[in-house]
């Protein structure tokens, strides 16, 4: 198997299990349209490309210092998560004119996904796990490199496109009620790993 099918691979694992950039993708593609969930998870991908341009980059021991950070990193994410999970539960019906796509929407979905996704250790522990084999436990040179960024990235993004327009073709087709029911399962999912992470994190510093 080639370098950047190995890589593409990677970044479709790591990008594919269900969990809080899944849910906002899903929640904004059928609350604001298929463009913002991609938004969304385009987002998450440019940050496992930064991670990867690391890895790739032979900076491992920089990704592992980051984990020196994992605390820090957990907090911020978890209090962005219960925000974040807040905000979907007070979201009133929105019109269509309010739900239409805007660069600003698409812009604030991205930024909101990139910062969630460098804040969670598990991102960063994923890749300090996988890079030594991919590489061959030696920096690359630049082609490798190369073709490893883009790898993980065309994986991770082949995932939100599949997950954004999927969710907006099957789930667009609810009334504002489902539409608000999706506001409220996402909201409380959301809300729910915003709290187990802020337990996780707390209980370590306490213990």
């Amino acid at each position: 198997m080639t370098l950047f099918a190995q890589a593409l691979l990677l970044g479709l694992a790591i990008a594919a299990p269900v969990g809080p950039i899944g849910l906002l993708c899903i929640e904004r593609s059928v609350r604001q349209g298929p463009w913002v969930g991609l938004a969304t998870g385009l987002g998450a991908a440019t940050a496992d490309a930064l991670y990867a341009t690391l890895g790739a980059l032979g900076l491992s021991a920089l990704i592992q210092r980051l984990t020196a950070l994992a605390l820090p990193l957990a907090l911020a994410g978890s209090l962005l998560l219960l925000w974040m999970g807040l905000g979907m539960l007070r979201r009133h019906a929105a019109s269509e004119a309010a739900r239409a796509a805007s660069a600003h929407g698409w812009c604030s979905a991205w930024a909101s996904a990139l910062l969630l996704t460098l804040s969670n250790p598990m991102t960063i522990l994923s890749f300090l796990a996988v890079f030594a084999s991919l590489s061959g436990h030696a920096a690359p040179g630049a082609a490798e490199a190369l073709l490893m960024v883009s790898g993980v990235f065309a994986g991770s993004a082949l995932w939100w496109c599949v997950l954004a327009f999927g969710a907006g073709r099957l789930l667009g087709r609810l009334g504002e009620a489902g539409r608000h029911g999706i506001d409220i399962v996402c909201g409380v999912l959301l809300l729910g790993m915003g709290l187990l992470l802020l337990w996780r994190a707390l209980a370590s510093l306490v213990g």
